[in-house]
């Protein structure tokens, strides 16, 4: 766990006592490596890690992490681990059982969307339950890249301090960029246009950082198992038309049959934008990697809201 962030030298006491720590590797432990849930969270921790340790991320690119479900093999990497880092709030709704056997085990584990300041859901179904998707800000991003480098250092046998540190202070300098770069896109979107309307409840922690209205969702909730009611689309229907909200978002791995039929029940036009929002693509999928989905995604909602 990461109370305390206690330092590497752990590693310089007696046997005995740091065989004591709790949610230490004693010495002589069999455990290797970093093992990741999501794949978003998977590139932070490699672009904190760099070369210093092997880092296996479960899910795959195009990976939705409210479905997915670890294999046998995965299942028993997770109790071989070093560090577990996960997201901690809910999202990996699949894999769930298997992070809590993993701790149980005495895997050290970093629950990353615990510690970077989570906010709850505040509308629909999902109301007063915390929030998952907190990549969508990043400053928080940024912080859970230092989170990462605390437990990465603590935890990982034979890692260089220094090198973390500094792959971690190099990489949180490209996520202030990115945080600068989309301070000023949204600046060039009128007040009055920055309303959001998603697929389901994605967007919350970008809405709270850059000032946006959150209209609503078609799924009324914050994962993509949930349906939504034929009352649902139509409390939706009616809210998009008195917003005059012209674009809805999507996920772009999602197909948008639900939002067509929310707008057919509107009956107005609206134009459907793909957005990345639960994970990461392959190479050249336009998602690659966490800064490249970052960017596409403050250009996408820049330019569906900024001609409104």
């Amino acid at each position: 766990m990461v109370a305390g962030f206690k330092r590497r030298a752990l590693v310089s006491l007696p046997l005995i006592a740091a065989a004591g720590l709790s949610g230490c590797a004693a010495f002589g432990s069999d455990r290797s490596g970093i093992v990741v849930t999501t794949n978003i969270l998977g590139d932070l921790t490699r672009n904190v890690v760099g070369d210093q340790a092997e880092v296996t991320v479960l899910m795959g690119s195009d990976a939705d992490p409210h479905s997915f479900g670890v294999s046998a093999q995965q299942a028993a990497s997770l109790e071989g681990a070093e560090l577990l880092v996960h997201n901690g709030l809910g999202l990996e709704e699949g894999v769930f059982s298997h992070v809590e056997a993993a701790v149980a085990s005495g895997v050290p584990d970093l629950a990353v969307g615990e510690h970077v300041d989570p906010i709850d859901y505040t509308a629909d179904e999902s109301a007063g339950r915390p929030d998952p998707h907190f990549w969508t800000d990043p400053v928080r991003v940024g912080d859970a890249v230092d989170l990462i480098a605390d437990q990465v250092i603590e935890h990982v046998e034979g890692v260089d301090a220094a090198q973390v540190r500094a792959n971690a202070d190099a990489y949180r300098k490209q996520i202030d960029d990115l945080h600068e770069f989309a301070t000023e896109q949204f600046g060039t979107i009128p007040q009055e246009h920055r309303k959001l309307v998603t697929d389901h409840h994605v967007f919350g922690y970008l809405a709270q950082r850059y000032d946006f209205e959150i209209i609503g969702a078609v799924i009324p909730s914050g994962t993509t198992l949930a349906s939504p009611s034929g009352s649902d689309l139509k409390d939706l229907a009616d809210a998009v038309a008195e917003s005059g909200v012209p674009v809805v978002f999507a996920d772009a791995s999602q197909p948008d049959r639900l939002v067509q039929a929310m707008a057919e029940e509107a009956d107005v036009r609206i134009e459907i934008v793909p957005l990345f929002t639960e994970s990461l693509t392959g190479p050249g999928g336009g998602a690659g990697t966490y800064l490249e989905m970052a960017r596409s995604n403050t250009e996408a909602i820049t330019a569906g809201l900024g001609a409104a």
